[in-house]
């Protein structure tokens, strides 16, 4: 069993009961309580409408990096004009402008990094996609692309995000997670052409290195292996493969009238079946009927999907446990102000918020985790 570490550890709570049928396996659990504030980000509901106005403020370092960037967006969009930053980052700028008669958002990559200078290449890439193919769902209109400079102007959708957290700190209306989820179960059954796009996680890969890290016990690393054996199996008599957005938060899901519009393509491409869906179950924590529903999509395929979506639970709730202990930690031994207008590296909610979330992720963990050894015993 992974134990939090002691710096988010949490005092014993009572227990209560909650409603049965709203895990993986649709079993009983202890309810978490709720989430005030927990896993807020610095993501603005910012490709939806929010209203032009403010003035850029391009003096001193800030600014330096400012007008580089906006000089980046300029050398692919010189119809460009900026209006206002939307969100900044030690990694990127997001940058809301004009384009004619148009309103476009482009993204500027400060943080050249391997790691980061591929995610937009691989968000460049799926724009260009969508031009040839598009999806059943709504996405922005791809304006200019330099994936050499890792810069993207698209179209600035109306609407309003589903959430603005991560992590809600309230369950939202059933109605906006009913037209989110609707719209992940389109594009999950999308079939694009083959070779139009990669596979972005390497399941065997990830699970051996969460077994490194100590966030998977020897136990974890066996029962899904065998699952993903079967899987394997499984896909040799049709295929299993699923294309997903890959990041199918509902801080990246736009509601308008004209129908629910999906941002943020960073993580696109073919998963086994459910990730969506097990991203979505892991962030609606104060959601038990919306839980309920995507573990009965999930298992409605059959054994194999419902293994499947079991392996992403696993990999989505132990990812984002490392996440936030990771921040908290960086929290803790960071104490330098960030400059103004910029989201801090260690930025994350503390104290109780964050040990109430990070709670809960356990709790969460903990039942994936019997689901998954049940899954393995009817193997």
């Amino acid at each position: 069993m992974y134990a939090a570490s002691s710096s988010v550890s949490a005092p014993p709570r009572p227990l209560h009961p909650r409603p049965a049928g709203n895990g993986p396996y649709l079993d009983p659990v202890r309810p978490a309580p709720p989430v005030l504030g927990a896993g807020r980000t610095r993501r603005v509901p910012g490709l939806g409408t929010q209203p032009l106005s403010g003035r850029l403020d391009l003096s001193g370092p800030q600014g330096a990096q400012l007008r580089t960037a906006i000089a980046s967006v300029h050398r692919i969009c010189p119809e460009f004009a900026p209006v206002q930053v939307l969100r900044r980052s030690g990694r990127s700028v997001l940058l809301v402008g004009t384009t004619g008669r148009s309103t476009a958002v482009a993204k500027v990559l400060l943080d050249h990094s391997p790691v980061w200078a591929e995610r937009v290449r691989h968000e460049i890439a799926a724009y260009r996609s969508f031009v040839r193919h598009r999806p059943p769902v709504r996405v922005p209109r791809l304006i200019a692309a330099d994936p050499d400079n890792c810069t993207l102007v698209i179209e600035r959708m109306p609407g309003r995000v589903a959430a603005l957290h991560r992590h809600p700190a309230e369950a939202p209306p059933r109605a906006d997670i009913r037209t989110a989820l609707g719209a992940v179960c389109r594009l999950n059954a999308w079939r694009p052409p083959a070779g139009t796009f990669d596979a972005p996680l390497d399941y065997a890969t990830r699970i051996n290195r969460y077994h490194e890290l100590g966030l998977l016990t020897d136990r974890d690393l066996g029962d899904l292996q065998k699952l993903l054996h079967g899987i394997s199996a499984s896909a040799g008599r049709g295929g299993m493969g699923q294309f997903c957005h890959g990041d199918a938060l509902l801080s990246n899901i736009l509601l308008s009238p004209a129908g629910p519009v999906l941002v943020d393509w960073e993580h696109a491409g073919w998963y086994l079946p459910g990730y969506d869906l097990a991203t979505l179950w892991a962030v609606l924590g104060d959601a038990p009927v919306a839980r309920r529903q995507i573990s009965q999509i999930a298992q409605s395929a059959g054994p194999a999907s419902r293994d499947a979506f079991l392996v992403n639970l696993m990999l989505v709730l132990t990812r984002e446990i490392r996440t936030y202990e990771t921040a908290v930690q960086r929290s803790m031994h960071d104490t330098t102000p960030a400059a103004p207008g910029v989201a801090h590296p260690g930025a994350a909610p503390s104290g109780e918020e964050q040990r109430l979330l990070l709670r809960r992720l356990h709790d969460d963990c903990q039942l994936a985790r019997r689901a998954v050894r049940a899954a393995v015993g009817t193997r």
